[in-house]
Formats: C-alpha cells, sequence, structure tokens
C-alpha cells in the first residue's frame, strides 16, 4: 500500500494538518511550563517510541519512563517530576495534566473538520424544514418537516432527522445515523449508525397477549456529549429521556425510555440501562455492565465490568460483580474462594481431569 511508511498519526488523507507551531505557541495553547529551546518549530505528533525532533510526544505513565529515556521527541509534555529524565536536548512542557494537554496539542496540529456550507443535490429535505445557511446536508440525508439544523452543524450521508427535530449549533450526525422525537444540544456528536427516539420497551401484559404502550416522551440530549457508533436510545414513554451534558457514551450502548443521565458521565462499549434508571452526575459505568430498571446510581459511582446492579447505589461506591457489590466486599469473598481452593477444598473430579495448557500459555 502507498503511503504507510510515515508512522506518526494524522495521515493527511484523513486528517487535516496545522503548524508548525513553536514550543512557546504550544505551551501556551496547552497551559504546559516550557524548558528548553521555545523558539523550536514542530510539525506533528508522535508517541514516544517513534517521535522524531519536529515532533511533540507525551508522557503520563511512569511505567514508559525508559521510553521517554530513548526518545527523539523534539519535545514532551510531562510532569514537572518526570522532566529530569528527559533526553538532552528535548524541550519539556511540564503540566499537572500531560493527558489533557496532549489532548490540546493533537487538536492545534489536527483539528477538527469544520462543516462545509451546502446541501447536497441527492439530500430530500422537507419544505418545513430550517437549514442554517452554514451547516452541511450529505448526500441521500433526510431531513424531515419542522426540524431545525443550528449553526455549523453537519449531517452526514444517509442520515435521517425526523419531523420536528431540534439539532444545535456545531453537532455532527454520522452517516446513517437516525434522530425522532428528540432535541439536541450543541458540539453533540453522534457517530455512525446510532439511533435516537426510537419507541421504548413498553407495553401491558393482557390475557390475549401484550398490549403496546404509546411512547410519547422525547429525547433530550444537552450540550458537548459525544455518543458512540450503533448506540441505540430510546424515547421517554410518559417523561423524557435525557442525556446531561458533557457525558460520553462508547459504542454499542443500550438506553432504555426515561432513563436520566447526569453530567459528564462515562459509559463503556455494551453497557444495558433499563427503563426509568437514574445515573446522578460523573457515574462511570464499565464495559457490559447491566443496570436494572427504576434504580439510582448516585453522583459518582462507579461500576465494574460485566457487574449486574439491581438496586440504588449510592454516591461515590465502587461496585463489583453481579448482583453487584460494593468492591472491597467483593475482593473479600474472591479472597476467600481463593483461600477455600488452596486448602483442598475445591478438587478436580477424576471425570473432569483439568485441561492441557498450550506451551505459549
Amino acid at each position: 500500500m502507498s503511503g504507510t511508511a510515515d508512522p506518526r498519526p494524522g495521515d493527511p488523507r484523513f486528517f487535516a494538518r496545522r503548524g508548525p507551531f513553536t514550543v512557546a505557541e504550544l505551551a501556551a495553547a496547552t497551559g504546559a511550563e516550557p524548558a528548553g529551546d521555545a523558539a523550536r518549530e514542530l510539525t506533528g505528533v508522535a508517541p514516544l517510541q517513534t517521535a522524531g525532533p519536529a515532533d511533540v510526544s507525551f508522557l503520563d505513565n511512569r511505567k514508559y519512563l525508559p521510553l521517554l529515556a530513548a526518545t527523539k521527541a523534539g519535545a514532551v509534555i510531562l510532569r514537572g517530576d518526570m522532566a529530569a529524565a528527559s533526553p538532552a536536548g528535548a524541550a519539556t512542557l511540564a503540566t499537572d495534566a500531560p493527558y489533557e494537554a496532549w489532548a490540546r496539542a493533537c487538536a492545534l496540529f489536527h483539528p477538527a473538520p469544520e462543516a462545509v456550507p451546502g446541501i447536497h443535490p441527492s439530500a430530500v429535505i422537507a419544505d418545513a424544514a430550517k437549514i442554517h445557511p452554514s451547516a452541511e446536508i450529505g448526500p441521500f440525508a433526510v431531513i424531515g418537516a419542522g426540524s431545525r439544523i443550528g449553526a455549523g452543524s453537519r449531517i452526514g450521508p444517509h442520515a435521517v432527522i425526523g419531523p420536528g427535530v431540534e439539532i444545535g449549533a456545531g453537532t455532527s450526525v454520522g452517516a446513517g445515523a437516525s434522530i425522532g422525537f428528540a432535541l439536541i444540544g450543541d458540539r453533540v456528536t453522534i457517530h455512525p449508525g446510532v439511533r435516537i427516539g426510537q419507541d421504548g420497551f413498553g407495553f401491558a401484559t393482557t390475557k390475549q397477549g401484550f398490549l403496546s404502550v404509546p411512547q410519547l416522551g422525547r429525547v433530550i440530549i444537552e450540550h458537548d456529549v459525544d455518543i458512540g457508533a450503533n448506540t441505540t436510545i430510546d424515547r421517554g414513554s410518559a417523561q423524557d429521556t435525557v442525556i446531561g451534558a458533557g457525558t460520553r457514551i462508547d459504542n454499542l450502548v443500550q438506553i432504555a425510555h426515561n432513563v436520566r443521565i447526569g453530567r459528564c458521565c462515562v459509559i463503556v462499549a455494551q453497557v444495558g440501562i433499563s427503563g426509568s434508571t437514574t445515573l446522578e452526575d460523573f457515574v462511570v459505568l464499565a464495559g457490559q455492565a447491566g443496570i436494572s430498571g427504576h434504580v439510582t446510581l448516585g453522583k459518582g459511582a462507579r461500576i465494574g465490568p460485566q457487574a449486574g446492579v439491581m438496586s440504588d447505589v449510592k454516591p461515590g461506591i465502587d461496585m463489583l460483580g453481579s448482583p453487584a457489590q460494593p468492591a472491597k466486599d467483593f475482593m473479600r469473598e474472591v479472597a476467600a474462594v481463593r483461600r477455600f481452593a488452596r486448602r483442598g477444598g475445591l478438587r478436580h473430579s477424576p471425570a473432569q481431569p483439568e485441561p492441557e495448557r498450550d506451551a505459549e500459555s
């Protein structure tokens, strides 16, 4: 394949490139304290092991200090107490938050794409839709009657924006996404394949079977939310489903009707949140966690991977296991089981010998 020799991130075929920037300019953009040659020009970002003299790199984990000593980077973003380990000749950018500074450096060299104002000829736009002149509507997108698309927003190819939907300024809707019965804030990122506003899973049981309950609520997505690919968010039944400002949702997450998610929550891939559950601010749900309906997770609670939450969780508590319990209790139980096994309490049945291990295991 052509063009595979450059190991640096930010392939220009896919990402915009800006620069060069001096160490001093980078310090101003990231809030870091510079040391060394402040006039040195840098042209890109790269990890420690592949960075060259014109690149800026970063270090936020002492585990990788050996890579710092060997790097050829022209500048390194790191904590002040690690600066002494940087190689001679490399400028340093010291900060208490290296990863945050790295994010700002990456955005400086490779800014997110802006909307290219206009409506593609193949897009289908209802007469009553209102689209800001600075918005971009991609090929084969469908914009429903009475919907509003805000300034600088981007609607990707084959995306469907249903009737009455409102999308704020600077929001991006990925290819093939569908949005209905929803109000979307500013600077929201909706990745390809997302489904927002479909019926919630609500039905009454009758003698004849099931009777679907009309889902009469909406989805409210506040500012600065990021929603990963193929995530689904059901609209409310009699209340709204709400996603709070600044929340980050990974790919393949299911959020049911009437769920209320607070500010700056983190929801990792394959999580399922059942109906009418509340997440207060700054809650973290690790991968494949399952949350039962009608429970509340208090502010700052953290739920471990594959945990099953079946009752309310107090603020600031870490939970593990299924059914989920406080992490300390879970770890004590695991330790007790291991002690029991070591004492001979658990033995392999003669009919089921221990499986052989591969030589590489």
